[in-house]
């Protein structure tokens, strides 16, 4: 905090978990939290992070199931003019791989219901069929609340944080915004059929 003479209230958010997702100015700096999600064994596992960027720094802070960010340095690393274009350049790349993490899990989503839906139509009727749709929403609603914030997110730092990101970066950030909402759709489609299907 004292290095980079980071805003009180964000430090103390960064703290805690259980934070909404949200993006805050701090005057020449941001506050940025969002959801990450992992999936395996037909489970999702939602963590944070928290981001703090200024002009000349990039700092995250993760809590709770969320991947480490090695092969997210690696990847700036390898590219070093777009790493040259600043912090907004490393804050594109951390939203990009928490959002290229949700596509795997929508599609195990999808995978899980068309099992259920050769369930729906059997012979006899499966109270355990039901159970795993009802839990299958669950998780949906879960995903959904992770993901529809980003798009507020990424919308703004297109927008309206112009000072800390550069035009030539905004053009990145539209693409998280468009992978964003892509899960989004994907995720409302899948709620929808499970409505059905319930």
């Amino acid at each position: 905090q004292e290095e980079f003479d980071l805003h009180d209230l964000a430090v103390e958010d960064a703290h805690h978990a259980h934070q909404r997702p949200k993006i805050e100015a701090y005057g020449n700096s941001l506050f940025i939290a969002v959801h990450t999600a992992q999936g395996g064994q037909g489970q999702v596992v939602f963590g944070e992070t928290h981001v703090f960027m200024g002009p000349r720094y990039l700092l995250t802070v993760r809590h709770g199931a969320s991947l480490s960010y090695a092969p997210v340095r690696t990847r700036c690393e390898r590219e070093p003019e777009l790493l040259a274009m600043g912090p907004s350049y490393g804050l594109y790349a951390v939203l990009d791989f928490i959002v290229d993490n949700y596509l795997p899990i929508v599609d195990e989503f999808r995978e899980q219901l068309n099992e259920l839906e050769q369930d729906i139509f059997a012979e006899s009727f499966s109270r355990e069929t039901v159970i795993k749709l009802y839990e299958l929403k669950r998780e949906l609603t879960r995903l959904r609340l992770a993901v529809a914030p980003m798009q507020d997110i990424t919308g703004q730092l297109t927008r309206v944080h112009t000072n800390l990101v550069g035009e030539e970066m905004r053009l990145y950030f539209r693409d998280v915004f468009d992978h964003t909402l892509r899960v989004n759709d994907a995720t409302d489609t899948l709620r929808e059929m499970l409505t059905a299907a319930m």
